[in-house]
């Protein structure tokens, strides 16, 4: 390192330099001051400006320091050497800036920047200002991490020793970090996820093996005995299948069995159901002769009914000979009463002087009034007449009215007519005067308008050419400094043509520069190394920005002469008068269209009362000439309504009318002839009736009745006839049915034996039949299990099969799995992958360590690493301490506080040279080594002053971090850190 500025950062107000070139050229130097004043703030920034953050638990705070004014930013520079370049890293955290504007603050990004020194060209050069970009390049070129940086470079003594006394696994922790061994521990994991997954898969196989296992056992019961072992032990497949192969063998057996039985239940029940078929048939046929017997008895109890019944049936047959008779004279005693109430009715509506009167005297009565009716037609005729003359005169009176009514109208608006025209004229004149404003208006109102955008327009230009002149020095700007980055580039690639051409070389192909086909030692690319792509993409860069710069001149020539033309057309007028202008045009012109607006509508108000003064000028004539008219037709009208009036009076006698009387008389006409037609119509059917009743008389006397209604009563409506031959025929069918029953020989027979038992027999074939669903239920059962455990025993035999790769593939990596993870029989040791790995590092760092342990403490201490357990622990990571004096070896916690610092100096030392080798052998050029030397004696410490004194000839410079008052007197240069109110300030000491 050669250069440290740091500005407002940790307790650092303003702005600090740390010249570390000037402190290593003494090899070794101090880095003291109070407790608080920010010694390790200087550790920190030299990390935070190497990787964007802080050691350990310091990166969660504020990088800011409290003590910095508030327009100060805060900033890291650091200038190094690293792997032959020269190279400048600044970085400045976000914070939180002061607006520029206003109050308040605004939050500014964190930026970085990396530079490199060109020595050709004698200046700085820009690689990159990406944090991501310069990250991954400062961890190529040091080879290593944050947390190793922290642990190689600036050297933590209380770490290292926690380190010697701790256990194997706090040991492990930090080693792992170190060498960077996690892929082991991977591979410790992966086997172990494989060996879990492979587990999963055999117990899964397992579980189902032993599922079909339960379900065998159920369908065995006693048969079968399940194993008790559990998914995933040894020996489970095999318990399985020999329990199943016994299970099937006892259930053929059993199966055997069942058939047998079922065989003498089917005979037993056959022979039951026989008997049971015998006792039915004897008890149905006892059960039919007693039924006969019962019937027969009801037929006794009935036969006095069935002899009336058969008598009854024998009148109405002959009552049938007198029905035709009495149909007649039923038919003709209504035809006569309905007769007589009619000429009841009739009769009642006629005056009291026809009372008495026969059919004939109504008839004559009926043809006097007809005669009398047929005097009035004529007259009738005239009252007819007589309401039309009354009607017409009525309507010649309102006819009179109504023309008295237009020519008074017509003369009252012919007496207005010449004020109305002179005024709808005056409207005329006048819109056709504002019609003539408007057009001379409308031709100065264009141009107004015309004018009034124009400037409108020149204004909005004016703006545009300013925003537009913006954007084309923005444009510029761009295309410019995209041309210098694209130049620069182009530049560096053609520093570095040689390794490009160099990457293309191919032994035996000849060089395209010197046309050798041997390159002993092609140029190499260094770092940051420009190559075609990243030029062509700058290229692309700035050729885009040209366009963009190109197009916005385009933009800007166009909006200049859109202003020139706009300019032009409004000239020089402030658009406000303009406006003014073209609104006082614009008002006049409305007022004048307005007032032309209503010409169309006086010139048609003219036409329309012209029209109307036409129109009532000729209503008034055509009233007068129907005036003329309606006299005449009056007087004639009156002379023929007197003429008709006397002739009525004397048609209509004491009516109020002809018409009523005519009325009277054709009602009085119509109801006498009604009255006699009734009168014969009654007279007709009371001779029917008398004849009907001789008739019937002759017939009941015939059919041997005593009388007609004897005869009458006995006949029968249908309904009661075909009742009463139903119940006779049910007689008789009943009857033959009981005599056939009891003359059958099978039921005779079956009657003379004793009553049968058919409930014993139905218990008897109910029992059989019983004993024959449960033979045939236990050999369904029986093949069904049979079924299922072969079925079953295949199926587990299959997943046997199926699951013997897996187990084996699963015995495989569970041996690799628990070798890996130290917990296998085979590892002694219990030692882990990862641990072995770390434990041949150790081995390195406790021969490093030794090296320097020895000097520093006169040959007495070496250390040595051990596998050894520690109790029930595991082997492989730990580290003892082998004291010359004694011969022994020990525990490095028995160490005394002075020994465990120098001891753990050393293996720090000796860590930081692993850890360098590890990292592909990067030199590192200065160490950090904080605090511990002041539990050391004067001459220990005397000693491990020149083992870190002897790293100068590696040319190498140590810096230690210390409060221990004697080295200050004892380390030259040093680099005094000291605070005050205003925040802290550094003092650098050369060492001469």
């Amino acid at each position: 390192m050669h250069r440290l500025d740091i500005t407002a950062f940790g307790p650092f107000g303003g702005a600090q330099r740390v010249d570390f070139g000037e402190l290593s050229a003494a090899g070794l130097f101090l880095l003291h001051g109070p407790t608080g004043a920010g010694k390790t703030s200087v550790l920190d920034a030299v990390c935070y400006a190497l990787y964007g953050s802080v050691p350990g638990a310091r990166q969660g705070g504020s990088l800011r320091s409290d003590h910095a004014a508030p327009g100060t930013r805060t900033e890291v520079t650091l200038e190094l050497t690293v792997a032959g370049r020269r190279l400048e890293l600044t970085r400045q955290p976000p914070w939180e800036r002061p607006k520029k504007r206003g109050a308040g603050t605004t939050l500014d990004k964190a930026q970085s920047w990396l530079r490199e020194y060109d020595n050709s060209a004698g200046a700085w050069k820009d690689l990159s200002r990406s944090h991501q970009e310069i990250g991954e390049e400062i961890t190529q070129l040091l080879g290593m991490s944050r947390e190793q940086f922290c642990q190689v470079v600036l050297l933590p003594q209380g770490d290292f020793a926690r380190f010697l006394r701790a256990d194997a696994e706090a040991r492990g922790k930090l080693l792992g970090r170190l060498f960077d061994t996690h892929r082991f521990a991977e591979v410790e994991k992966r086997l172990a996820d494989r060996r879990r997954a492979a587990e999963a898969e055999v117990r899964t196989g397992d579980a189902e093996l032993l599922a079909d296992a339960h379900r065998m056992h159920q369908a065995a019961g006693d048969a079968m005995e399940l194993p008790g072992l559990t998914p995933g032990e040894p020996g489970l497949a095999e318990a399985i299948m020999g329990a199943a192969a016994v299970a099937r063998c006892t259930a053929r057996e059993l199966l055997t069995i069942a058939h047998c039985a079922r065989a003498a239940a089917e005979s037993a029940q056959f022979a039951a159901d026989g008997a049971l078929a015998g006792v039915r048939e004897t008890a149905r046929l006892q059960r039919r002769f007693a039924e006969a017997r019962e019937r027969a008895g009801r037929l006794e109890e009935r036969a006095d009914a069935h002899r009336e019944d058969r008598a009854r049936m024998e009148r109405a047959r002959k009552a049938e000979a007198v029905a035709p008779a009495l149909e007649l004279r039923d038919v003709a005693e209504a035809e006569h009463r309905s007769a007589a109430d009619a000429e009841r009715r009739t009769r009642a509506l006629l005056p009291e002087t026809f009372a008495d009167a026969g059919a004939g005297g109504l008839a004559v009565a009926a043809r006097r009034a007809a005669e009398e009716l047929g005097g009035l037609e004529a007259a009738r005729r005239a009252e007819q007449r007589l309401v039309q003359l009354v009607a017409e005169r009525d309507g010649l009176d309102r006819q009179e009215r109504a023309d008295e009514d237009v020519l008074h109208d017509a003369e009252n608006w012919l007496g207005q007519w010449e004020a109305t025209r002179a005024e709808l004229q005056t409207r005329i004149e006048s819109a056709q005067e504002a019609a003539t404003r408007a057009e001379q208006l409308a031709v100065q109102r264009e141009p107004a308008q015309n004018r009034l955008r124009a400037a409108s327009r020149r204004d909005t230009l004016a703006r545009d050419t300013d925003e537009t002149q913006t954007h084309v020095l923005a444009a510029r700007e761009r295309a410019t400094e995209a041309r210098a980055y694209w130049l620069d580039l182009k530049e560096q690639r053609l520093n570095g043509i040689a390794a490009e051409l160099a990457a293309q070389l191919r032994d035996g192909d000849p060089c395209a520069v010197c046309g050798a086909t041997e390159h002993p030692a092609p140029a190499r690319k260094i770092a940051g190394h420009v190559d075609r792509d990243a030029e062509e993409r700058a290229l692309s860069a700035y050729q885009r920005a040209d366009e963009e710069r190109a197009d916005a001149e385009r933009r800007l020539g166009r909006v200049r002469e859109e202003l020139a033309a706009a300019t032009a057309e409004a000239q020089d007028a402030p658009t406000d008068e303009l406006a003014e202008q073209a609104g006082e045009l614009e008002r006049r012109y409305e007022e004048a269209r307005r007032g032309a607006s209503g010409l169309h509508a006086a010139r048609e108000e003219l036409r329309r009362v012209e029209q109307e003064r036409e129109r009532r000028s000729a209503a008034q004539q055509e009233a007068a000439l129907r005036t003329a008219a309606r006299v005449a037709r009056r007087d004639a009208l009156d002379h023929e309504r007197t003429a008709l009036e006397q002739e009525l009076a004397q048609a209509r006698g004491a009516a109020e009318s002809v018409a009523v009387r005519a009325a009277d008389l054709e009602r009085q006409a119509a109801l006498l002839t009604e009255a006699a037609e009734t009168a014969r119509a009654a007279e007709d059917t009371a001779q029917r009736l008398k004849d009907a009743d001789a008739r019937l008389a002759d017939a009941a006397y015939r059919a041997g009745f005593d009388t007609p209604r004897a005869a009458a009563d006995a006949i029968l409506g249908d309904a009661a006839h075909r009742e009463l031959q139903r119940r006779l025929d049910d007689w008789q069918s009943e009857e033959a049915a009981v005599r056939a029953a009891l003359a059958e020989p099978d039921t005779v027979a079956a009657a003379q034996q004793p009553p049968a038992d058919l409930a014993g027999a139905e218990q008897a074939a109910s029992a059989a039949a019983r004993r024959l669903r449960e033979a045939a239920s236990a050999r369904d059962a029986a093949e069904n299990r049979c079924t299922q455990l072969d079925r079953l025993s295949a199926r587990s035999a299959m997943a046997v099969r199926r699951l013997a790769p897996l187990r084996a593939a699963h015995d495989r990596v569970a041996r690799l799995a628990t070798l890996t993870a130290g917990t296998s029989a085979d590892n002694e040791r219990r030692m882990r992958l990862e641990s072995y790995v770390l434990a041949a590092r150790l081995e390195q760092v406790a021969a490093a360590a030794t090296a320097r342990l020895r000097r520093m403490s006169s040959g007495r201490y070496t250390l040595v690493h051990s596998d050894d357990r520690a109790g029930r622990g595991r082997s492989g990571l730990g580290l003892h301490v082998v004291d010359a004096w004694t011969g022994r070896e020990r525990d490095t916690a028995t160490l005394s506080g002075g020994e465990t610092f120098f001891a753990s100096l050393a293996l720090a030392l000796g860590l930081a040279d692993v850890v360098t080798d590890e990292a592909g052998g990067v030199r590192l050029d200065t160490l950090f080594i904080d605090e511990g030397f002041g539990s050391l004696d004067d001459q220990t410490l005397d000693e491990v002053l020149d083992v870190l004194d002897s790293l100068r000839e590696r040319d190498r410079s140590v810096g230690i971090v210390s409060h221990v008052p004697d080295l200050r007197r004892r380390i030259h240069a040093q680099l005094e850190v000291v605070k005050g109110r205003s925040g802290s300030v550094v003092r650098q000491r050369g060492g001469e």
